[in-house]
């Protein structure tokens, strides 16, 4: 009996100290000229959210709005000190002229630096930190310039003939078919992915259990209860973590996506086959071979596109190690499968809400069509529809990531220049909470409404660059924003050609997003109809 006691003592301290030591912080915002937001033990000031009570996107909203007027404030994200700042300057100074204590973002996926080739994520242009972000950022950067994309677009082009022609054919008899639209992209994005970036050709749309596709959404699954886990441990056990060789995805799904890249890399370096695909782009940039090349002006690319800065132009003939090279293909299809489907899913939402704006998208697609003459589209021809351009910057203004993060490397004085002066010290977080600014009025008057008038040659001098993020800011912004931007306006464009977006019995309004810790999905799915065009 007093060896049961004793273990019973024992594990009670265990868990006293355990306990101590993820709440000795909770009164670090006291003493600092900001509010904050009230801290519970363990759940911080984001309990509503890891208790599914808010969507994310909604709870930045709320607490946006909470604090209005006011520049910056704390809060917790479970055990994590986090300055929140509402304001764009202040995003700015912190994001851009400040970079450099704050190069990095919070670690997910573990420490970069761990060497275990069996972790891939940590090795992503996502996960990494410090001089090695630095150093893959410039290297990977010339791949992503307007001529590459150009060079691409055929590739895009050539499926989005093929998916046309099947989804044309689920129509056929009803005149219409009703898709769930978050499932409909991801499998568009996904096929899109698998030949620019990996050297396939997949038709997820038909062929709806082809492995490439399960594969890819099992993997992408962060919502499942072992990966939360994962998640969980990375962020306070990372250096165990990456002993144990542990990735925060399953090994199969890895073992699977890096044997197709080895396969298809060895299969081009013994036949020197050349594609114009992001994994020939990379099989350069692995040797240090990629170079920046002389740019014309890229303002066409879009209005939501973001600049390179001068990280990314930095001439480094650094090389990638193996599992640095599949990392990078690991990440674009992270990318289809969520950002890029998620931006496609909202702006058809958005089409079939407001029949005025797709029928005045309709008709410059048509006079698009028209002026092509019978021939596929181009990417010039792209660059040129000024209201598709403004229709994707307004749906990317109204569904934006809830949040960006940053990490503090080293201690940084806050200073706003009205007086407002503290400490961020190295270890915390900054957030800015680009969905509360995307609709924020002071910004975006009437802000609910989707209006792409926005974003017209006479009004889009009105908006603050900086009270504009959907794909990021500062040197660590998105690097594949004008890939992402070409491939929902190439995609939108045929879609639009065959097909009217509209409402059918499932369609949810106002849409309920997916409550808790995750990014912009909804609660019961996007469900439209694709109706022929006559």
């Amino acid at each position: 009996m007093e060896v049961n006691i004793a273990y019973l003592l024992g594990f009670v301290a265990v868990l006293a100290w355990f306990y101590r030591k993820l709440t000795k912080d909770n009164d670090y915002f006291h003493g600092k000229p900001i509010p904050s937001m009230a801290v519970k033990p363990l759940l911080g000031s984001t309990g509503p959210l890891m208790l599914k009570k808010y969507a994310f996107t909604d709870f930045i909203k709320m607490i946006y709005d909470k604090y209005e007027g006011v520049k910056v404030f704390g809060l917790f994200d479970t055990t994590q000190a986090m300055f929140v700042l509402r304001d764009p300057e202040m995003i700015k100074k912190v994001a851009v002229k400040d970079f450099d204590h704050f190069v990095d973002r919070r670690p997910v996926f573990g420490d970069s630096a761990n060497q275990n080739s069996n972790v891939l994520f940590s090795k992503t242009l996502v996960g990494m930190t410090d001089q090695k972000w630095r150093d893959m950022r410039a290297t990977l950067s010339p791949a992503f310039t307007g001529s590459k994309m150009r060079a691409m677009f055929d590739l895009m082009t050539e499926y989005t003939g093929q998916m046309i022609k099947i989804v044309r054919s689920e129509a056929t008899g009803t005149g219409y078919t009703d898709q769930e639209m978050k499932d409909f992209f991801t499998r568009i994005a996904n096929d899109i992915i698998a030949t620019c970036a990996f050297g396939l050709k997949v038709e997820s749309v038909q062929d709806r259990d082809n492995e490439f596709y399960t594969m890819g959404k099992k993997m992408m699954n962060f919502n499942r209860l072992i990966v939360l886990l994962r998640v969980f441990a990375f962020r306070f056990f990372p250096s165990i973590m990456g002993k144990l060789g542990v990735d925060i995805v399953d090994r199969e799904q890895l073992q699977y996506f890096s044997k197709i890249i080895r396969d298809t890399v060895g299969t081009r370096e013994a036949h020197g086959i050349v594609r114009p695909d992001m994994i020939q782009l990379l099989m350069q940039a692995r040797k240090g071979t990629l170079k920046h090349q002389e740019e014309t002006s890229e303002s066409s690319a879009g209005f939501a596109t973001v600049e390179e800065s001068h990280v990314g132009k930095v001439a480094t003939g650094k090389t990638m190690t193996e599992p640095e090279f599949i990392a990078q293909c690991l990440i674009f299809l992270l990318a289809g499968f969520d950002t890029i489907s998620t931006g496609f899913m909202f702006m058809a939402y958005e089409l079939a809400l407001n029949q005025n704006v797709q029928q005045k998208l309709y008709e410059e697609v048509v006079e698009t069509n028209k002026q092509l003459e019978g021939k596929p589209l181009t990417y010039d021809a792209l660059q040129k529809m000024t209201y598709m351009d403004m229709v994707v910057s307004e749906s990317l203004r109204m569904w934006p990531v809830p949040a960006i993060d940053r990490l503090c490397v080293r201690d940084y004085a806050f200073d706003d220049g009205e007086g407002l002066k503290f400490t961020i010290d190295k270890g915390t977080c900054v957030w800015f909470p680009v969905h509360g600014i995307h609709h924020d009025p002071k910004y975006y008057p009437n802000p609910a409404k989707f209006d792409p008038e926005r974003f017209s040659e006479a009004n889009k001098a009105n908006i603050n660059p900086t009270a504009y993020l959907p794909f990021g800011v500062g040197p660590r912004n998105c690097i594949g924003s004008r890939f992402a931007l070409m491939e929902i306006k190439a995609i939108m464009y045929q879609l639009m050609l065959n097909f009217s977006f509209e409402r059918n019995e499932k369609t949810q309004v106002p849409v309920q997003l997916t409550k808790g810790f995750v990014g912009l999905a909804s609660e019961k799915g996007i469900h439209l109809r694709l109706k022929l065009r006559n």
